[in-house]
C-alpha cells in the first residue's frame, strides 16, 4: 500500500487561476497549486532547490518531481496552445500550529517536529493527526 501524500506548504495563492491563448484549442492543462508554488520559488524567486523543499516541507526529491511536472505542463500549454487552469492539489496555506503530544508545547513551524523536545509526535491544528491538511480538489 503506498504512503499517503503529505501536504505541501504554499505561501502564495494566485489572484488569477486561468490563462488562455488568444487563439487556440479548447484543451487545457491543470496546474496544481503546489506545482505553481514550486515554479514561483525556484524560477521566480531564484531559491536553491534545498531552500524550496524546506519552504514547502517536502524532500528535495519530492520537490524536484513537483517542479518537473509543473514545467512539463507549462511547456505543453505553451507549445500546443492549451489553456492553463490552476486548481486543486494537496497543500496547506501557511504554517501549521502544532501541539506536541510528548511535552505539550504549542508551536508554529515549517517543520512538524517539536522545537522543545524534538519529538515528531505532534498534531497539526489544521486537521486531524500528524501533519494532516486538507486535500483541495478544485478551486481554493
Amino acid at each position: 500500500m503506498p504512503r499517503p501524500i503529505r501536504c505541501r506548504r504554499v505561501e502564495f495563492l494566485p489572484r488569477f487561476n486561468y490563462f488562455s491563448p488568444k487563439e487556440g484549442s479548447n484543451d487545457e492543462v491543470v496546474l496544481k497549486v503546489e506545482e505553481l508554488e514550486a515554479i514561483r520559488l525556484k524560477d521566480l524567486e531564484g531559491l536553491m532547490q534545498e531552500e524550496c523543499a524546506q519552504k514547502m516541507q517536502v524532500s528535495r526529491q519530492t520537490f524536484q518531481l513537483i517542479l518537473e511536472e509543473a514545467r512539463k505542463k507549462i511547456a505543453d500549454a505553451l507549445v500546443n496552445g492549451k489553456a492553463i487552469r490552476i486548481e486543486g492539489g494537496n497543500y496547506v496555506f501557511g504554517n501549521c500550529k502544532y501541539t506536541c503530544l510528548n511535552c505539550g508545547k504549542v508551536f508554529e513551524s515549517e517543520k512538524d517536529e517539536c522545537p522543545e523536545c524534538h519529538s515528531s509526535h505532534v498534531v497539526c491544528h489544521r486537521g486531524k493527526g500528524r501533519g494532516h491538511c486538507f486535500r483541495h480538489h478544485g478551486g481554493w
